[in-house]
């Protein structure tokens, strides 16, 4: 069901979702390339200002689209400006940064971009409504992305011969999208619910234009995850605490069928620390994997080959010193999977 890139065979190895404090690009890939030796991550940091921010970063990646900074967000307009090429500047110097520090690595790497739907969700059109009202938007949209991404992922690859590059599509927005929760411009409505199968078809035709493994990351509730799977997705990364007993089946078939699970575990900000043992006990934090597991009848050896383990979402929101504190304990939990899989 992928686009023919299965996810990386990856035993017992941990990454970050994307985001780091701070604004320096250098310590931010030394952060994540000393710390992720299986799975390292191209860092975002959002604290430099719009163009940094998640969705302005990719807003950067179009082609042939271009978005600016307004009082109410983002918003699509005719030429690029300054917040466009903030983007392409500060995206420049993380890949200076990353090309630095993982100099002669061979194996996997994983780059961040927002997909298509929380994209449209998120922008605004020239007129003021969000692109998802308008359907042929919603398509540009995915197209530009497609072209972007691959223009992109050369980069990354040029620049980083030894790297076997996978491409995380960040879609907190789609479980809204697809039951008509997400706000209109204003605010006092609600845009209507997009079809599953327009959705599906959109994802999956930008999944199959880029030549890498995709994994859709999304810390909402109700990740959609038999859609992410015929769409193409190799991996679906979740937080793990949303989760109920009614994605178990759901799980079991992805499990099955041979789609990573990258499992939010580990918390994400200091003060969420505070309250979770998982700093005292980083194999106790991925004892409700176990549990998982187990309910769903696999054999504990196949624990650390298709899970992964990460901090439930982006670090941006942490400390410099816990952010770091963050991979490390997903690094440990990811190795007890392998180590005490029951």
């Amino acid at each position: 069901m992928s686009n023919g890139h299965p996810f990386p065979d990856l035993h017992g190895a941990a990454t970050g979702v994307g985001s780091l404090p701070g604004t320096d690009a250098r310590e931010a890939a030394k952060t994540s390339t000393g710390a992720l030796e299986h799975l390292p991550f191209l860092p975002e940091l959002p604290a430099r200002g719009p163009g940094a921010d998640m969705i302005g970063r990719s807003a950067g990646l179009l082609v042939e689209l271009f978005a600016q900074t307004e009082p109410s967000g983002w918003r699509f307009t005719d030429r690029p400006g300054r917040d466009t090429r903030r983007a392409h500047s500060w995206l420049g110097e993380d890949l200076d940064a990353l090309e630095e520090f993982t100099q002669g690595h061979r194996g996997a790497l994983k780059v961040q971009a927002v997909g298509p739907w929380t994209l449209a969700a998120s922008v605004e059109l020239k007129h003021g409504e969000k692109a998802l009202a308008d359907p042929g938007a919603c398509r540009d949209i995915a197209g530009s992305l497609a072209e972007g991404l691959r223009r992109h992922l050369a980069d990354v690859r040029k620049r980083i011969p030894g790297a076997e590059v996978v491409l995380q599509l960040d879609e907190p927005s789609l479980p809204a999208v697809l039951a008509g929760s997400v706000k209109t411009a204003s605010g006092f409505q609600r845009l209507r619910a997009v079809d599953r199968q327009i959705a599906e078809e959109n994802l999956r035709e930008l999944i199959r234009g880029v030549d890498a493994p995709v994994v859709v990351h999304s810390c909402a509730p109700q990740v959609p995850i038999p859609l992410l799977r015929r769409a193409g997705a190799a991996g679906i990364s979740l937080d793990f605490s949303l989760l109920t007993e009614r994605e178990d089946d759901d799980l079991g078939e992805a499990v099955e069928g041979g789609t990573a699970i990258l499992a939010g575990v580990v918390p994400a900000t200091d003060q969420a620390a505070a309250q979770s043992k998982a700093v005292s006990d980083p194999a106790g934090s991925v004892q409700g994997v176990r549990t998982l597991w187990r309910r769903l009848g696999f054999s504990p050896e196949l624990l650390g080959r298709r899970v992964l383990v990460t901090p439930a979402c982006g670090l941006a929101g942490a400390s410099p010193s816990y952010a770091r504190q963050a991979l490390s304990l997903s690094v440990r939990a990811a190795q007890s999977l392998v180590d005490n899989p029951e």
